[in-house]
């Protein structure tokens, strides 16, 4: 049975504020619990409706009307994980890092995280006002993939300003990504979904990229960031 005090930390998990305080984030989910499992994430404490076989000390058997108290999901899944967030590792730079600057929507984080994870990406990096990549809805949207990809929070300016690696910014005018030659190492900047990358930001981008426009008229104002990043990220891998 849940304690009051178990499921007022779990809920308050929800906030970005108590998952900072806490060092602590949720997982839902039979598969997405199971990679976090067999990842280097140290589980605090896991609540399900069925066992996982797990150290007993950590593993708490609940009813489904306990886990509805405590799930962030309208039809809960089985078990909600409770894992620690652990310490940041250091960029690794000799390779494509992924940057982005203010992406607001956990969505697109959570798909972005995803696209890194398939196209052999092992960095990402955030700007302090991008979404909390341990939001509920971020963690369900990566399906596991956050497990695979280091991310890290941090002033992007400073971070550009820091390395040697090349900046590519994805703009609306920047050069057709198709006939630009793409290089193995540097960063692929993506901007925020309505007013893309800051101004004082696209000081530090040495090149600027677009997805060109194939349709008749002409009149798709842009596309979605998770999309864009699919497409360039490909575009990078291809070459």
């Amino acid at each position: 049975m849940l304690s009051k005090n178990q499921i007022k930390l779990i809920t308050s998990l929800k906030h970005k504020k108590f998952r900072q305080e806490q060092q602590l984030f949720v997982v839902e989910g039979i598969k997405t619990i199971q990679e976090f499992l067999n990842s280097s994430y140290k589980l605090e404490q896991l609540f399900t409706t069925s066992t996982f076989n797990i150290n007993a000390k950590q593993e708490t058997i609940i009813t489904e009307s306990d886990l509805k108290r405590i799930s962030f999901l309208k039809s809960p899944n089985q078990a909600v994980g409770v894992f620690r967030i652990p310490e940041g590792r250091q960029v690794n730079v000799n390779q494509l890092v992924v940057a982005l600057d203010s992406v607001r929507d956990p969505g697109n984080l959570g798909t972005i995280i995803r696209l890194c994870d398939w196209f052999g990406i092992s960095d990402l990096v955030c700007s302090e006002t991008t979404v909390d990549c341990y939001n509920p809805k971020v963690i369900q949207a990566t399906m596991g993939s956050l497990t695979r990809v280091n991310i890290t929070y941090t002033n992007l300016d400073d971070f550009l300003n820091d390395i040697s690696l090349p900046a590519y910014g994805a703009f609306m005018d920047g050069e057709n990504v198709y006939k630009t030659h793409l290089p193995q190492k540097g960063v692929l900047v993506l901007g925020n979904e309505a007013n893309g990358i800051s101004e004082s930001l696209e000081k530090r981008i040495s090149h600027k990229i677009s997805i060109p426009r194939f349709g008749n008229l002409k009149k798709t104002e842009s596309l979605n960031v998770a999309t864009a990043t699919a497409i360039l990220l490909s575009e990078f891998k291809r070459q």
